[in-house]
């Protein structure tokens, strides 16, 4: 089974616009549209669409559950959120302009979850989560969600042996990296703060990461992605696609690889996966639909390249 993990999760509400944002007017807007939001839901979202057993975890303001869970049942995702009362799940508008454009987020802060109810999560992955399982922790904290709280999940799911994948940033990358988890998946910005030592560039700071972590998978911009792993590194170019909005575009590469990956540990077969379902997803308006058919035939365009890593 894979479970993800969204412990600060939204509910993303999609404005498209008729024109080009301008400040200091009134911006029609053409449509609005709902969507779920929170790096861990997309992934699952991913794996569903590609037909892989899943379930999403976390946390969800009592206030409106209702709106939460039926976005996530249009999406078809299997979840089993832990209810925070009296609080209520944030919500994102993510505004979408016309002809490729570009888009613009805006979000919430999240809830406070309390301590019983965290404690109620480590109990759930105690009892379920077995070494054959893999579990992802995607995406932001909740503002009392400390890196503490953090560390213990980790641990936690390390006592178990189980695949421990995180899509995190900041100081909750650093300390995920610390554990020694088995996938991380920083930009080219993250990997310089992922420096392990004063001096160095990104280049050596992801050969670092490398000899700690089982998979790392680095964003590299117009450069494509770069994966090291098991020794090797693996250079990919995406296909070039027609962009439409690109939110969410990395949480789905997260989700498909991972179902990928899960099913023979084939990393090849994992990174053109991702890659192909991703660039499926920039050509449409939502936060994280794709289609697995056009996925399929974005496989054979994506481009791979293999040679061994070095330091």
């Amino acid at each position: 089974m894979i479970y993800t993990i969204t412990l600060n999760p939204a509910i993303d509400r999609l404005v498209f616009l008729e024109k080009h944002l301008s400040k200091r007017k009134t911006n029609r807007a053409a449509k609005v549209a709902y969507d779920i939001g929170g790096k861990g839901t997309h992934g699952s979202y991913a794996m569903s669409r590609l037909g892989v057993p899943n379930l999403a975890l976390g946390f969800a303001g009592e206030k409106n559950l209702e709106k939460f869970e039926q976005v996530l049942e249009q999406k078809n995702i299997s979840h089993l959120f832990l209810k925070i009362p009296n609080e209520q799940t944030r919500e994102s508008i993510v505004i979408i302009e016309p002809n490729n454009q570009g888009t613009t987020m805006l979000t919430e802060p999240g809830f406070l979850v309390p301590e019983s109810i965290k404690n109620e999560l480590l109990a759930y992955f105690e009892e379920q989560v077995t070494a054959e399982d893999v579990v992802l922790i995607a995406g932001s904290l909740p503002e009392n969600f400390n890196l503490s709280d953090l560390e213990k999940l980790i641990i936690g799911l390390k006592g178990k042996n189980c695949f421990i994948a995180c899509d995190l940033s900041g100081e909750a990358l650093v300390r995920a990296v610390d554990l020694g988890v088995d996938f991380i998946k920083p930009n080219e910005f993250e990997l310089t703060e992922l420096l392990l030592s004063e001096e160095g560039s990104a280049d050596y700071a992801l050969n670092q990461l490398a000899q700690k972590i089982t998979c790392v998978v680095a964003s590299r911009g117009e450069l494509g992605s770069i994966c090291c792993y098991e020794g090797k590194r693996y250079q990919v170019k995406a296909p070039k696609v027609n962009e439409v909005n690109d939110t969410g575009a990395g949480d789905c590469f997260v989700g498909a690889f991972l179902a990928a990956f899960s099913k023979d540990w084939d990393i090849e077969a994992a990174l053109k996966t991702g890659s192909a379902c991703a660039a499926s997803k920039v050509q449409y308006e939502d936060s994280s639909y794709f289609d697995p058919v056009e996925a399929e035939q974005l496989m054979s365009q994506v481009e791979l390249t293999v040679c061994q890593n070095t330091i």
